[in-house]
């Protein structure tokens, strides 16, 4: 079986002490037939769709309460469903690719979201799931016939569309994790080599939240090692017109790789954050301490 295809709805295991008479078991089971495997896509795309797969699993197995239940940013799981495919349309029109939901008048995240969320509002939760799901399986076929290396836009950020789908894993991810922690659900981690390519994403974005923040690090450097499935190491220019990184890293951090890419995807606290420091310690925490400021919602 193709590894994304793994039951994600199987981890929700049935609670031992649940009620004989529970429809728990039955729902679970219907949950189980209505789940789809990640559409077909690049090579470098997978980590998006199978983000997608496995976040469709879990709506898959949301009743009607599960719905309304708010889950993050003071967004239910509806509204929340209706964000990731406002951000994921506006990456599709980059692209070319078919935008669902209502008239596309605007390029910004925020006033998307919204248009988006007050038209899904009218709707059923599973019409918003069924074209949030629509809509990134076609981004996911038009993605198959472009070169990773295509220009595409978003929030006026512009870098190729394979780093550009690599970011909409990541808060696909980040927000499954969100919805499953509101339900008390475990589900699987990504594959190995579909958290190695985000993680070396979030690696390469450094240079630029550094600045963002305010930090100039240029001519600084920093070793980072990623540990876990799918980790990694790094030697990176800290300096975002700086050239390949070269010598003695200034500062080192070790770290989990799946902690690591959440406190890039604003989960997690930078002052708590467990690493391991080395080198320059005060630049090794300017960088875990500005690694959040590309995370919005």
């Amino acid at each position: 079986m193709d590894p994304l295809e793994r039951l994600y709805v199987d981890a929700l295991l049935e609670d031992p002490e649940e009620p004989k008479r529970s429809l728990r078991p039955q729902l679970l089971a219907g949950a189980r037939a209505r789940r789809r495997p990640a559409a077909p896509t690049a090579d470098w795309a997978r980590p998006y769709a199978g983000r997608v797969a496995a976040m469709d699993a879990l709506l898959a197995a949301a009743v009607e309460d599960d719905w309304s239940r708010v889950i993050v940013e003071g967004w239910t799981l509806q509204e929340l469903v209706a964000h990731l495919a406002a951000k994921d349309g506006l990456l599709a029109a980059s692209v070319g690719a078919p935008v669902l939901g209502p008239e596309l008048t605007t390029a910004d995240s925020a006033a998307r979201t919204a248009d988006v969320q007050s038209y899904e509002r009218a709707r059923s939760p599973e019409q918003t799931r069924r074209d949030w799901r629509a809509q990134a399986d076609a981004l996911c076929r038009h993605l198959a016939n472009l070169p990773a290396a295509e220009p595409a836009a978003l929030d006026g950020l512009n870098a190729p569309v394979s780093d550009h789908i690599l970011a909409r894993a990541l808060e696909t991810w980040v927000h499954t994790d969100d919805a499953a922690r509101v339900a008390r659900i475990t589900l699987p981690l990504p594959l190995p080599e579909h958290i190695h390519p985000t993680a070396d994403m979030c690696a390469r974005l450094l240079p630029w939240t550094m600045l963002l923040s305010g930090h100039d690090a240029s001519g600084r450097t920093l070793g980072l090692e990623l540990t876990g499935p799918g980790g990694g190491a790094w030697h990176l220019a800290l300096g975002a017109e700086d050239g390949a990184a070269a010598g003695e890293p200034d500062a080192r951090i070790t770290a989990d790789v799946v902690a690591f890419c959440f406190l890039l995807g604003g989960r997690g606290d930078a002052e708590t954050f467990e690493a391991t420091l080395a080198g320059d310690v005060a630049l090794a925490r300017d960088v875990l301490a500005t690694a959040p400021a590309l995370s919005g919602p």
